[in-house]
């Protein structure tokens, strides 16, 4: 995309963005310009076919310790992010938005602290992998704030279940890597030096699909839950199998399965 961050970075393998939450001296907290550097880039994926898969992580020694509360502290009051207008709160909401928005699904490698806006960026994702030492919880209600906060009590009832949602967002408690396999809140846990080995896997499988139709997976998938309905669900299904239909890989798809072999599929 040719800009260049310094609060994260992106390794472009192929098709495939390995986005990097880079602040690890402040465990990847979530400054003023962390969320400037994630708006310009997840606005700008909607439109980028060159871009299937994005793998996010954190350097260091966690992935995302939440909001930089010492950051906060140093400015002035009408900018702070709670307390002190609707500025910033409603910008860093954005990120999370744009995180549903991209057509590209998004695995998020979780190790070390996942917690407040930094477990909101692994809830904001398709699918979560963790480190054995990941533990995530929803910090907001340990400052004082509800814990309904950055998609929060939209994503993890989705995720968990009513039950336990309301136990983790009530106490702030955190949910370490084996409870959060149980649950089905992650995949798969690894010691947290297999993370980047364990994604490939999940990034290849996704890479198999064609463009159209893992975009529009994608799509449909976060629609069809907000749906009032069955009929609702299967009216954006037919739209999707349309609109894909249209596409010369599902020849090619249909071919490869005959022929036993992977398919070639070209950008739609």
């Amino acid at each position: 995309m040719g800009t260049a961050y310094e609060t994260i970075s992106i390794e472009k393998r192929g098709a495939v963005d390995w986005l990097t939450l880079n602040r690890p001296d402040s465990l990847n907290a979530i400054s003023l310009q962390m969320v400037e550097e994630l708006n310009d880039y997840f606005g700008k994926l909607y439109n980028d076919g060159s871009v299937r898969v994005v793998v996010m992580r954190g350097a260091g020694r966690a992935f995302c310790a939440g909001l930089d509360i010492r950051e906060g502290s140093e400015r002035p009051r009408e900018s702070l992010p709670f307390g002190g207008g609707f500025y910033f709160q409603g910008y860093l909401a954005d990120v999370y938005i744009k995180m549903r928005r991209c057509p590209q699904p998004i695995i998020s490698l979780v190790h070390g602290a996942a917690c407040g806006g930094g477990f909101a960026f692994a809830l904001a994702s398709d699918i979560r992998i963790a480190g054995e030492s990941a533990r995530m919880n929803a910090a907001f209600i340990k400052l004082g704030l509800s814990a309904c906060d950055m998609g929060v009590s939209y994503f993890l009832p989705r995720l968990v279940g009513g039950s336990i949602a309301s136990e983790l967002m009530l106490t702030g408690r955190f949910i370490h890597a084996p409870r959060a396999l149980a649950v089905g809140l992650v995949a798969e846990v690894v010691p947290d030096d297999q993370l980047e080995a364990a994604a490939q896997p999940w990034v290849d499988d996704l890479l198999g699909a064609s463009p159209m139709g893992l975009r529009m997976t994608k799509e449909g998938l976060a629609m069809a839950i907000d749906a009032p309905g069955l009929e609702a669900a299967m009216a954006i299904e037919n739209r999707n199998q349309l609109m894909t239909s249209k596409s010369p890989n599902v020849a090619e798809g249909m071919k490869a399965f005959l022929e036993k072999r992977k398919p070639v599929y070209i950008q739609d």
